[in-house]
């Protein structure tokens, strides 16, 4: 551990505030960094990491709070500032020029010259130079764009080296590359930092924490958690840390749950590259399979997958025994497949659209727009779904933007439900929502299990003959149940799928787990198994 070489922190951050109308993003939040070290940042989606970060390198400035760098009081105003002052950050997704040359994006906007010319060939050369450093050997006469992404990452890297970065803050920079890109990002890390640097490094791998870090900076709603050695913090507590302290919740199955029936959708060594590992799974009629882990474990990626969001490179998906090729959403949908996305703002709600139009979305699509539904047969459709599902707004003609965040929710809910889906994939549909919208939401899903959905049907709106000829006696829908929120996965679900690190950590039935056993096949301490 490298810390303990230094007598005082590079960069001191303490109670910093950030608020947003309506919301408190950060609340005295403090950060220390030390030259020759790499510190994690660590929290769930919402803990203030992406907040903080934008802080630090000068896009928000901080309602309250001190930062120190060098013992001197900063407080930049631009990321152009923030790396005069010596604090540089490589995004996810790389922040640079593909149709420049590699040498051109390294020194974009403090070309070296001569005679008031570029000097090219000087510029050529520090590049490679630069490259050296970083283990690199590419032309950097080349395109940016003909590289893949590890290299533009290392690219971007060299360029922070180039304007004498103090502090390297690696913003999610593993989420899209593979073993042996990651391997040679650590070995560069372990540089740079043995050369005095101070990295910051956030990511939702535990595993790449334990691998490069030194010490862990924890944050929770906002807050910081605490801080701890790497050495001295298990990967249990550090998850228990990040989800914070909760009431022991266990499953349990209501007196009245009827047994699931047949497999509805399976997939077999379903995978994709830098987002997936192998993974088997099946959702049957009649039952929630809950989905949990952290942010980052594979959730979102594998119900991307099951719809035909996102190409897979390996395995094959199963609807109702037969082996299908769902290499689209609308393909999926077809096959009696909805998908109610996490991000609401952007892949689900058309806030521009009325109520009634975002209801309807999903079957006209399906029905074809050329097909288009009577406009009495809309409204008695939106009105039938707003009564049944409670949810609140003048009219349905009202603008779908001007509602609460939990009555969007339910209306993205009756879009899937009026196509009559056979598996309802639901990721995070509680986020964002208050209490009292999170168990109507959660008892629906319950109660769509429990008994197939005797509304009537729009014409047009038939199932594809597979669907079609399933028993009569057995029409109940699967669900696919996404949450981070270990009580409502555990409450809501007859069988659960533990996700960790891209890959499934093990399935099990309702009653066996609880939150702890929960959060320790999470952080690797319970044995994987499948019921």
């Amino acid at each position: 551990m490298k810390r303990e070489s230094a007598d005082s922190p590079l960069l001191v951050l303490e109670g910093i505030d950030k608020g947003f109308p309506g919301v408190q993003a950060l609340s005295g939040v403090g950060l220390r960094l030390f030259g020759g070290e790499i510190h994690a940042l660590m929290g769930q989606n919402g803990a203030g990491k992406s907040t903080l970060i934008k802080v630090l390198t000068g896009l928000y400035a901080p309602d309250a709070g001190r930062m120190r760098l060098s013992g001197r009081d900063i407080a930049p105003r631009s990321t152009a500032q923030a790396q005069d002052l010596g604090i540089s950050t490589v995004y996810q997704e790389v922040n640079l020029c593909p149709n420049l040359s590699v040498a051109e994006n390294l020194f974009i906007g403090r070309y070296p010259r001569r005679f008031g010319q570029i000097d090219w060939k000087r510029m050529r050369e520090r590049s490679r130079a630069l490259l050296a450093e970083l283990e690199l050997d590419i032309d950097v006469q080349a395109p940016l764009a003909r590289y893949s992404l590890s290299v533009q990452q290392m690219v971007a890297i060299a360029r922070a080296l180039n304007i004498s970065a103090q502090v390297l803050i690696l913003d999610e920079p593993t989420s899209s590359l593979d073993e042996a890109a990651v391997q040679h990002l650590f070995r560069v890390m372990r540089l740079l930092r043995d050369q005095g640097m101070a990295i910051l490094f956030v990511t939702h791998f535990l595993e790449q924490v334990y691998a490069v870090s030194d010490r862990i900076t924890v944050m929770r709603n906002g807050r910081t958690e605490g801080e701890y050695h790497a050495a001295e913090l298990g990967r249990l507590a550090l998850v228990q840390r990040m989800v914070g302290p909760h009431a022991a919740t266990r499953a349990q199955a209501p007196a009245d749950a009827a047994p699931a029936g047949a497999p509805v959708v399976q997939a077999h060594g379903l995978a994709r590259r830098g987002a997936l590992h192998p993974l088997d799974l099946e959702v049957r009629r009649g039952e929630v399979l809950g989905l949990c882990g952290l942010l980052g474990s594979g959730r979102t990626e594998t119900a991307r997958l099951l719809f035909g969001a996102d190409a897979s490179d390996a395995g094959e998906v199963e609807v109702n025994g037969r082996r299908q090729r769902l290499a689209s959403p609308r393909q999926a949908i077809a096959q009696g497949l909805a998908f109610c996305s996490e991000d609401r703002k952007v892949e689900g709600a058309v806030l521009a659209l009325s109520v009634r139009e975002n209801i309807i979305l999903a079957l006209q699509a399906r029905q074809g727009w050329w097909r288009a539904m009577p406009m009495r047969r809309q409204r008695a459709l939106a009105e039938d779904y707003v009564r049944r599902l409670g949810i609140k707004t003048a009219d349905i003609d009202t603008p779908i933007g001007l509602l609460s965040g939990g009555n969007q929710q339910k209306a993205l809910l009756a879009r899937w439900l009026l196509t009559k889906p056979q598996l309802l994939i639901l990721d995070e549909p509680t986020r964002g929502i208050d209490v009292r919208a999170k168990e109507e939401i959660m008892d629906e899903v319950r109660r769509l299990c429990a008994s197939p959905d005797e509304s009537p049907a729009a014409p047009g709106a038939g199932r594809d003959a597979e669907a079609a000829s399933t028993r009569a006696e057995d029409r109940r829908m699967a669900v696919l149940f996404i949450s981070s929120e270990l009580p409502e996965v555990l409450r809501c679900s007859d069988r659960v799928m533990v996700m960790r690190e891209r890959r499934a950590g093990g399935v099990y039935p309702r009653g066996e787990l609880d939150e702890r056993s929960v959060l320790e096949v999470i952080a690797g301490d319970g044995g994987a198994r499948r019921d």
